[in-house]
């Protein structure tokens, strides 16, 4: 399957991967909830925080496209092979989905504590540098 994908967008001429394309949009989300939630603390203004939550939700909405995108670069580019850097992309994606989700649910409740999601804010920004982080060795050691 990931060959025939890879095959037919060759055949229009797209010969990139297809995972950076979609990394910018949860990479970016993370990082727009991070900094709505730092001005909400920092100007205690609670309204910050709503546009944090659909960061958050965005963010969430393309968090399984990227994986994906991500899984088919790993299967044409790597064969599949185990790396560690791979490994470490696996968990810290699953992390990010699971701390994105508990934000979300989080953030849409009236009564969320705003540390706990500024908190959270800050642990998916660790993620997302990890990430690009571990991405960038795989690509340019």
């Amino acid at each position: 399957m990931t060959e025939f994908i890879f095959n037919l967008l060759h055949l229009v001429g797209f010969k990139h991967p297809l995972h950076p394309a979609l990394t910018h949009i949860p990479m970016g989300m993370v990082m727009g909830a991070f900094f709505f939630g730092l001005a909400g603390t920092v100007l205690k203004k609670p309204d910050f925080f709503k546009t944090a939550t659909r960061c958050v939700g965005l963010g969430l909405l393309f968090i399984l496209p990227t994986v994906f995108a991500g899984y088919l670069d790993w299967q044409h580019s790597y064969e599949g092979q185990w790396e560690t850097l791979i490994i470490v992309k696996m968990a810290l994606a699953c992390i990010l989905t699971l701390l994105l989700g508990i934000a979300f649910v989080q953030g849409r409740k009236d009564d969320a504590p705003l540390n706990l999601l500024f908190a959270l804010y800050i642990l998916c920004l660790f993620c997302a540098v990890g990430l690009g982080f571990s991405g960038g060795q795989l690509q340019y050691g």
